[in-house]
């Protein structure tokens, strides 16, 4: 139950960024990645991470919530989720570890804010 839980906050934290009207775009070509900002209908920003030039999620990707506090962290590898993400929630810090796309490991630590300033 626990892990579909977490599966369902992670999915709506990644659709969220679809489901935003406003974005900016552009291309990195450091990094060869594009930057990619999503914002909430109040202006502040939603989501920030980038895509590789395969339109696939690549890099660290960061949610906010509307007030602009950070609510998740973490990173793709060529659309796949990977290593550890971070997920913030009241006094919740709640580590999700990535193997291979799948959930591997969940560990919650309470009274966690500012615990990972990632």
């Amino acid at each position: 139950m626990y892990k579909v839980l977490m599966l369902s906050l992670m999915l709506l934290v990644s659709a969220g960024a679809y489901a935003q009207e406003r974005v900016t775009k552009k291309y990195n070509a450091e990094t060869n990645l594009i930057e990619a900002t999503y914002f909430h209908e109040n202006g502040n920003v939603s989501q920030e991470g980038t895509f590789n030039t395969a339109g696939k999620l690549h890099g660290e990707w960061t949610s906010y919530d509307a007030e602009g506090v950070k609510i998740a962290v973490g990173s793709y590898e060529n659309g796949r989720k990977t290593g550890k993400w971070y997920f913030w929630a009241d006094d919740t810090l709640k580590e999700v570890e990535f193997n291979d796309n799948q959930i591997a490991s969940i560990t919650e630590a309470k009274n966690a804010t500012g615990i990972v300033n990632h």
